[in-house]
C-alpha cells in the first residue's frame, strides 16, 4: 500500500504490485471479509476515472463490496509500451478518418490482454489475502476495453463468480467468449456509433453463460444510464452476497 485516504465512507489504499498500480475501494473501517469486485477501465483511462470512482464508491457504501481497480497495461501509472502506443495512434487516426477501427482495436486488446489477465489474476490473490477482504466470492465489472480485457479474464479465472460486461463486438472475441459461463450482465448502447449492434448482439450470444441479461439502452457509447449502476448492484448482491 502507497497511501490510504477516506471520503463519503469509503476508504482508497493506493497499491503497487511489481509494476501493477491500482487502488482498492472498501466501506469506511470495514472489517472482516466481504464480496469483492474487480473493476476494469475503459481504453485511454485509468484506475480512477471518473466512471470507476463513482462506480466503486457505490459498491462499497450501498453494497458493502470491496472494489479493486487497475491500471491496463500502458495505461495510468504504467510503463508505457511501444506496440501499444502505436496501435493507439493508429485507431485515434482511423476514427478522426471515419474509417472502421475495429481490427485495430481487436489486435491491441488481444495484445493488453496477454499481460491483464495474469496482472488481475495476481492482484486477486494478493488483494484476498487482506483481512478486510478475505477469500470471499468475487466478481468483474468492466466496459468497452474494460470486457476487451474481461472476457479473456473470465474464461480464465475460476474465482470470478459474475460479471458486468458490454460495449463491445464479438470480433476477436468469440472462441474467449464461449468459455465465460458464469452469469453476465450484459450492456448495449443502442445509438452506439464505436460497437455495432450486431456485433454487440454477437458477442452477448457468444457467452455460454445460461444465466444472462441483455441491458439495451438508447444512446451512443458513454452514455450509460446511471440507473445501470442500480441494475448492478442488485446483479451482484445477488451472485455474490
Amino acid at each position: 500500500m502507497t497511501s490510504q485516504m477516506s471520503t463519503d465512507g469509503v476508504t482508497e489504499q493506493s497499491f503497487t504490485l511489481g509494476e501493477i498500480t491500482g487502488v482498492l475501494f472498501t466501506p469506511h473501517d470495514a472489517t472482516g471479509p466481504r464480496p469483492l469486485i474487480l473493476m476494469g477501465h475503459g481504453g485511454g483511462q485509468h484506475k480512477q476515472a471518473p466512471g470507476i470512482l463513482a462506480g466503486a464508491h457505490r459498491f462499497a457504501t450501498e453494497g458493502g463490496f470491496a472494489v479493486a481497480a487497475i491500471d491496463a497495461p500502458s495505461h495510468g501509472d504504467r510503463p508505457k509500451d511501444e506496440q501499444v502506443m502505436r496501435l493507439a495512434s493508429d485507431m485515434q487516426a482511423h476514427m478522426a478518418a471515419g474509417k472502421d477501427a475495429t481490427e485495430v482495436v481487436v489486435a491491441m486488446h488481444d495484445l493488453l490482454a496477454e499481460q491483464a489477465v495474469p496482472d488481475w489474476q495476481a492482484v486477486l490473490s494478493a488483494v484476498q489475502e487482506l483481512d478486510h477482504v478475505g477469500a470471499g466470492p468475487v466478481g468483474y465489472w468492466g466496459v468497452s476495453m474494460g470486457s476487451g480485457l474481461g472476457v479473456p479474464l473470465l474464461a480464465a479465472e475460476p474465482r470470478i463468480r459474475a460479471a458486468v460486461l458490454g460495449l463491445l463486438g464479438a470480433q476477436g472475441l468469440t472462441e474467449t467468449a464461449a468459455r465465460v459461463t458464469v452469469p453476465v450482465q450484459f450492456l448495449l448502447q443502442w445509438n452506439d456509433s464505436l460497437v455495432s449492434r450486431d456485433q454487440a448482439l454477437a458477442l452477448f450470444d457468444a457467452l455460454a453463460s445460461t444465466d444472462k441479461t441483455l441491458h439495451a439502452n438508447t444512446g451512443d457509447h458513454l452514455e450509460i444510464p446511471a440507473y445501470e449502476t442500480d441494475n448492478a448492484l442488485r446483479f451482484f448482491a445477488r451472485h455474490l452476497v
